[in-house]
């Protein structure tokens, strides 16, 4: 969802779309500590819809947040080195790289993968 800016009252509207699309059952968001998530307009907000929880990952800890490595992603197939002349060329070009990403989406793995089985070499010795 695109917004003009990142505010109370956009975050709220997400919160309703995103309830919207999950009719049944807790909603778990975990979120950052930006002053919209955690706002008193939010928090009342939230008193209303009780089946979303929000959860805030720790300060300094913005490693736990899966957002931050799709955002690095996304900059770098969607913004990096364009020039937008007007918000619907940023929602556009949102919605064709996150469609791109999807296609192609892995379950996330933390760490590294396991590094591939090394090929045994084959000695060779000549008997003179």
């Amino acid at each position: 969802m695109c917004s003009t800016s990142r505010n109370s009252a956009g975050w709220q509207r997400f919160l309703a779309l995103l309830e919207q699309s999950n009719p049944t059952g807790t909603i778990a968001v975990i979120t950052d500590n930006l002053s919209s998530h955690n706002s008193v307009s939010t928090r009342e907000w939230l008193t209303g819809h009780p089946r979303i929880q929000q959860v805030f990952i720790p300060k300094g800890a913005c490693w736990l947040n899966l957002q931050e490595a799709w955002w690095r992603l996304f900059q770098r197939q969607a913004l990096a080195g364009q020039t937008f002349a007007d918000p619907s060329e940023i929602a556009y070009a949102t919605t064709v790289v996150t469609t791109q990403l999807n296609a192609h989406a892995r379950p996330w793995i933390w760490g590294r993968p396991a590094p591939k089985p090394r090929q045994r070499r084959h000695r060779f010795t000549c008997l003179l």
